[in-house]
């Protein structure tokens, strides 16, 4: 249970006594800002004094001096900071919104040390006697003088070097006083900007994970050196300051200054403070924790908080049983932001949100964005505890907060919406995403070595499918493979436990390891081995295996599943890539079953089949692996009733990507999709072809293709016909509602008749009547897509108002998506140079936006050109949080596979080496891809062509 909410006083205090003690600082500080600015915010070691040494840039491997190695070393520990900030929410005389403040950080030194480094980025500081710090000893402790101090660029260090050591076990104060530019590069302190009834309004707000505290005020940054925070944002009187606990009350004048209440022990990336002129809707005095959401004032009226408001409580209430463990702090802020990078940010008492994750108007937000902001909310609120409280002690361990979090935020929205099924929702939506990319020779562990883990480009590069998808298998490993409800308690039960010991502290992956152990033990589960060796299989060696059963034997192999098998792997592996396979089966007649495969081959009689009889593992695709049969087995597969049918197509179609079947088995696999009506099926089938229209909707395989999608689908389109009575009713079923949209979205652009007339009908009635859009909220997005694609400019420019013109995020999203399907090359041309103005594409879309048009086949070159011409604009002017660089390397090159693409990727590698930050790992991926596609193409066009040809020349 809660603790109960804090309710602030007001304590009154005019801002002008706060201004005049800032003021003569504030003008000299926007005057060094000013000037500094265009040199990258430096201030360099001065060279006439004999005690500093000249910084040559180095590389984190052959660091010569502490400033120049990127962690910290672990000589001073924090203790907590008084900060104050002052965000300008108007530019100053030379154009600029800034911000400015002063820090006090108490640090106590654990080795005695004559430097102290400081992570300070894009500051300029105050000099004081020509020193950018003051440091005073406390409790009696001397503090030696400032012998030099200097800003470490590279590093992202504040330098200050002392005439003598500080004493272990002594405590010292350090005071900096500094300005920076509230920039709107959606890192660190920013500035979002949004328009209201006509009037410009500007949004201060932070994203500090991972490493951009640093950029709104001296710290170490690090998320092992955990602090109390006490903060003080002053702020204009008609705005609201918010942070990550309660405030004691703003006192007013001209302007505000809201102090708020210290906050628990905690990591630095887990600040977050937001001045904005927004309103919000909350919970009633006396709930025991406070919850409130923020959002515009528009957006609030209209109600588009109230689902988010109404699922919090009960979502909290769920992981404050399920951990056992009470929410810690008093309340729980929500907020949405017009401009945000990431989908939410779990700040620890101020959660922030992209306007599409925590907003939601039933009038015209689809089920599938209700999905997302139950998914989102559950996400960041698992957070709360797993992470906030208990956090990993550096990056290379980032799987141990979001993967896990990824996993029980489906556990937490099938509390808050139990008839959406949401845990089934699981594999299709996490587990097969990430496989393909797993497969890859370039993929990575989920657990890095530490050491390999050190500059802010590479702590950046963790934030993939993998450290978030991966590890939700690993999440809920044994209480699926063992299927025990006692033993399901036992695992909830060593989770608690973890939680109780590492509260406001730092752990690594074995801490949980030892704790499931214990589960284990006490549970009196017998495994093949101990917890630690079985899951450091599947942490420290990257990939998964491919499990190869023989019917008529018995006989199972397992081996390292890559898609391209001729990829070379030349990352080592200690484990020789062999796992520890929890193989859950059934066959004719016998329930599941469950066997562990923990050599590279093994034999199990009782996996032996009869002539007729037939045999499934993985059933539920519920492992974190692939599943190949002998030859007759698949052909009975093919035949049974719908059986674990998802996974079979899944398997069958990345075997067959792999070389390990053939395709013609792989299609094969869809031939039943003509009498299926289920959303599983339909989705994975969906999902494997996608691979075929992009390796052939420029050949000639593509009008066949084409055409047996439209034999396929035709019984489904009909069949929502049908159920909705004439497309006027919703179907009742979560997973229906989501088919339907795959009947429309596959029956229009296969040509099925009726559904084009369809879609562009309903699109040309909203055409004649703005205000009254008719359209059901499920559909929009496919309807929008193909009636633009059918259309011309006229279309796309109304919808391109529309956009503009749009109140609500998710309404926004769907016509953002929809311009990219248009088949006028100019459009798609202009739409891309769209995305470097902020004015007409926010730059939190800009990635996705460039991905959109690329996935368009008519789009994909010109958006592979676009990027090439403007690489360095984009890399350099919206780095940051702004792009994902290996998001758009990713999206823009899934269609590759000539050597021509091949060559283009090398050249593109070459002529922007150095300047790839994120985008590095993703570039080795599209090389290896498109060289695995290059391939496959070449092996299986001819088939392919053959089979679809034959299947659309043959009667039904």
């Amino acid at each position: 249970m809660g603790k109960g909410f804090y309710i602030s006083k007001a304590v009154a205090v005019t801002c002008v006594v706060v201004a005049i003690a800032a003021v003569a600082t504030i003008i000299a500080l926007s005057v060094v800002y000013a000037q500094e600015k265009s040199k990258n915010e430096a201030i360099s070691p001065p060279t006439t004094s004999p005690d500093t040494t000249t910084i040559t840039p180095t590389t984190p491997s052959t660091p010569k001096e502490p400033w120049q190695r990127y962690r910290l070393p672990d000589s001073l520990a924090p203790v907590s900071y008084n900060v104050t900030l002052w965000p300008r929410l108007k530019t100053n005389a030379d154009g600029l919104y800034i911000f400015s403040g002063h820090s006090t950080v108490v640090f106590t030194c654990v080795k005695e040390t004559d430097l102290i480094l400081i992570h300070s980025n894009r500051l300029n500081l105050t000099a004081f006697e020509g020193y950018h710090a003051k440091l005073k000893g406390l409790d009696g402790a001397t503090a030696p003088s400032l012998k030099n101090t200097w800003l470490e660029v590279p590093t992202q260090y504040l330098v200050i070097q002392l005439s003598g050591p500080l004493q272990a076990g002594s405590k010292y104060e350090l005071f900096t006083e500094f300005v920076g530019e509230l920039a709107d590069d959606l890192g660190g302190f920013y500035r979002s900007e949004y328009f209201e009834d006509g009037v410009k309004k500007v949004v201060a707000t932070t994203q500090m994970q991972p490493t951009d505290a640093r950029k709104a005020f001296p710290c170490f940054d690090e998320p092992a050196m955990k602090a109390v925070f006490h903060m003080t944002l002053i702020h204009p009187q008609e705005t609201v300051a918010l942070s990550n606990a309660m405030n004691y009350g703003k006192f007013l004048s001209q302007c505000s200054n809201t102090r708020f209440e210290p906050t628990e022990i905690m990591s630095t990336y887990l600040l977050a403070f937001v001045v904005c002129d927004f309103a919000y809707i909350g919970t009633k005095p006396g709930a025991e924790v406070l919850i409130r959401i923020w959002a515009r004032r528009k957006a609030i009226e209209e109600g588009q908080g109230n689902y988010a408001l109404e699922k919090t409580g009960p979502i909290l209430s769920f992981f404050e049983n399920y951990y056992n463990s009470s929410y810690p702090l008093t309340k729980s802020d929500q907020i949405a932001l017009p401009d945000f990078s990431a989908g939410a940010m779990e700040n620890w008492g101020l959660i922030t949100y992209r306007e599409t994750a925590l907003l939601y108007n039933p009038d015209v937000s689809s089920n599938g964005d209700k999905e997302w902001v139950a998914t989102v909310i559950s996400h960041e609120l698992a957070h709360m505890w797993f992470g906030n409280l208990v956090t990993m002690k550096w990056w290379n361990d980032l799987w141990l907060n979001e993967g896990f979090a990824t996993y029980v935020s489906y556990l937490g929205a099938n509390y808050a919406e139990p008839t959406w099924k949401m845990k089934d929702l699981i594999v299709l939506n996490e587990i097969v995403g990430v496989m393909a990319v797993d497969a890859l020779a370039s993929s990575h562990p989920l657990s890095s070595k530490e050491e390999d883990i050190q500059m802010p480009e590479h702590i950046s590069e963790l934030f993939d499918s993998i450290t978030y998808s991966k590890v939700q298998y690993y999440s809920h490993y044994y209480n699926l493979i063992l299927s025990s409800v006692e033993y399901n308690q036992w695992c909830i039960i060593c989770l608690q436990t973890y939680l109780e010991e590492f509260k406001y502290k730092n752990t690594v992956y074995t801490d949980l390891w030892k704790h499931l152990q214990m589960a284990v033990d006490k549970a009196g589960i017998k495994l093949p081995s101990s917890v630690e060796v079985i899951m450091n299989r599947w942490i420290l060696q990257m990939g998964f295996p491919v499990v190869t059963i023989d019917t008529k034997t018995g006989k199972i192999t397992q081996k390292h599943f890559l898609l391209d098998p001729d990829s070379v792997v030349d990352r080592p592996s200690e484990f020789n890539y062999e796992w520890f396979v929890p193989i859950t089966w059934i066959k004719t007649g016998v329930e599941r079953q469950q066997y562990w495969l923990v050599d590279k081959e093994a034999t199990n009689n009782d996996m032996m089949l009869n002539a007729n009889d037939w045999l499934v593992a993985n059933v539920d695709m519920r492992g974190f692996y692939r599943v190949n049969y002998d030859a007759g087995n698949w052909e009975r597969l093919l035949d049974i009733p719908v059986i674990n049918r998802a996974q079979i197509i899944d398997d069958a179609f990345n075997l067959a990507r792999a070389e390990m079947v053939n395709t013609t088995l792989a299609l094969r696999t869809t031939k039943f999709l003509n009498k299926e009506v289920e959303y599983m099926p339909w989705q994975t089938a969906r999902n494997n072809l996608d691979y075929y229209f992009l390796m052939f909707d420029r050949s000639e395989v593509y009008g066949p293709m084409q055409a047996y999608i439209k034999r396929q689908v035709s019984p489904l389109f009909n069949y929502f016909k049908d159920l909705t009575l004439n497309w006027t009713k919703i179907p009742e079923s979560h997973t229906d509602q989501y088919n339907q949209v795959n009947a429309i979205s596959l029956a229009c652009s296969t040509g099925v008749k009726g559904c084009r007339d369809l879609t562009t009908g309903w699109f040309r009635e909203w055409m004649k009547n703005s205000t009254n859009n008719k359209i059901s909220p499920n559909l929009k997005s496919t309807v929008y897509c193909s009636a633009i694609a059918a259309g011309g400019v006229e279309e796309w420019d109304f919808a391109w108002s529309m956009y503009k013109n749009a109140t609500i995020a998710s309404e926004a999203e769907k016509l953002m998506h929809a311009l990219s399907c248009t088949k006028q090359p100019w459009l798609l041309n202009r739409y891309l140079q769209y995305c470097l103005d902020p004015e007409k594409i926010r730059k939190q879309d800009a990635t996705i936006t460039i991905i959109y048009i690329a996935s368009n086949p008519i789009g994909q070159p010109l958006a592979w050109d676009f990027i090439r011409a403007n690489w360095n604009h984009i890399f350099n002017d919206y780095g940051g949080g702004s792009f994902s660089f290996g998001g758009i390397i990713n999206g823009v090159t899934k269609r590759f596979s000539t050597e021509f693409d091949y060559k283009q990727l090398l050249q593109f590698k070459e002529d922007n080496a150095g300047q790839l930050g994120s985008a590095t790992t993703a570039l080795e991926q599209a090389l290896e891809r498109t060289k695995a596609n290059m391939n496959w193409v070449a092996m299986n066009k001819k088939q392919v062509l053959e089979w679809f040809t034959s299947e659309t020349s043959s009667p039904v």
